[in-house]
């Protein structure tokens, strides 16, 4: 039995990239392909050999991996999986794409769908040095589509990460989908019933995570804030900040800082509107609760008044609003923590996902995989 494992794209550290990680640690024997690997900004994948595509020869590709969008169908219709039993893809956008032989089975891991496809406007407002490119990016993007929807045929079954995505993914691709909810890497968070007189947000500091709520919310309240990420718009809300000597933004950390940070926090503020969100549980793992806009994968994560607070509309009063009700509620950082590993660890990921593979292709996988 010989395993494929594909993803759209390894320059760049996000939650669709760790999965990826867990992936390729479960299946060790697995052959593994992108169309782009930059090894010094993506998930650390040990001395396995990364095959790619002929994207990886264009200089700094990786730097402007996203205006390469109009590529990328073309290069992975080009690699040769067809000695391959089982392809299991990781997906956003393009890694769907790929050709099998007719006896093999693809299992498409989807993160979404092509959100730059599908919610174009969105998508321009979140990445600002496109939008002199808009007019042309828009014509480009709705050529696209029709490519997409037919592309997204190719897999044999689709697992959702929530039950957000699995809805788009039936909207969009006409595509049934089942629920599996990503897990963590429970082996890295650091567990402290210790909390320290600070929130944090950790965050890609992009529009759509909405940190300007955050800033709003806390120069009214005066709490301690730590910022930890960095992007585009870090520069325009540290000068929303102004003086406010409560709030602090750290750019990128280590891990090991990050690690430190969500277990001492006393919370955790989500603002964005997260197809999933691993950040959530990350907080939980580490027995921190989460204040969250309570719309879109922290549904299916989170249990309002026990693993943290949800709040709504999306808006600095009522975030404002969910932070002094954390004020009220005596928090029991053991159990927030069992909640995360009782639901989201890799155990729990892999069983379920190792029984599917068993009741599709008819083998058991226990020799195939790693004990996680």
């Amino acid at each position: 039995m010989k395993i494929a494992l594909v993803h759209d794209y390894l320059t760049q550290r996000g939650g669709a990239e760790r999965v990826f990680q867990l992936l390729c640690q479960h299946f060790p024997d697995a052959d593994i392909f992108t169309s782009l690997y930059d090894r010094e900004r993506t998930v650390d994948l040990g001395d396995r050999v990364v095959h790619t595509t002929m994207l990886q020869h264009i200089p700094g590709a990786s730097d402007r991996f996203r205006l390469l969008a109009p590529l990328y169908y073309p290069v992975f219709r080009t690699l040769d999986l067809r000695d391959y039993d089982l392809i299991i893809s990781s997906s956003s956008s393009f890694a769907k794409a790929v050709r099998k032989k007719p006896t093999a089975t693809h299992i498409c891991f989807c993160h979404n769908v092509t959100r730059f496809l599908w919610d174009s406007e969105t998508y321009l407002e979140e990445y600002k040095q496109y939008q002199q490119l808009a007019p042309l990016l828009s014509k480009i993007f709705q050529a696209m589509r029709q490519a997409d929807k037919a592309y997204a045929q190719e897999p044999d079954i689709y697992i959702a990460n929530s039950s957000v995505v699995a809805d788009r993914i039936r909207k969009f691709y006409n595509r049934d989908a089942m629920v599996i909810n990503y897990p963590i890497d429970d082996s890295q968070f650091i567990f402290s019933a210790q909390k320290d007189n600070f929130c944090l947000a950790i965050s890609r500091i992009l529009s759509y995570k909405r940190i300007d709520l955050t800033v709003k919310a806390f120069k009214e309240l005066g709490w301690p804030l730590l910022i930890a990420g960095d992007g585009p718009e870090r520069q325009r809300l540290q000068m929303e900040a102004g003086n406010a000597k409560n709030i602090q933004f750290l750019g990128e950390v280590s891990d090991e800082k990050r690690r430190e940070l969500l277990s001492s926090a006393s919370s955790v503020i989500v603002t964005a509107l997260e197809d999933y969100g691993l950040v959530p549980i990350e907080a939980n793992a580490s027995g921190t609760p989460v204040v969250a806009y309570g719309e879109g994968g922290v549904r299916d994560t989170q249990v309002d008044g026990k693993t943290g607070v949800l709040f709504r509309p999306q808006n600095a009063d009522a975030l404002r609003d969910a932070l002094l009700k954390t004020q009220e509620i005596k928090w029991d950082y053991r159990s927030i923590r069992q909640h995360a590993l009782n639901n989201f660890s890799q155990r729990v990921f892999f069983n379920q996902v190792d029984r599917l593979i068993e009741q599709v292709v008819g083998l058991n996988f226990s020799q195939l995989v790693s004990s996680v």
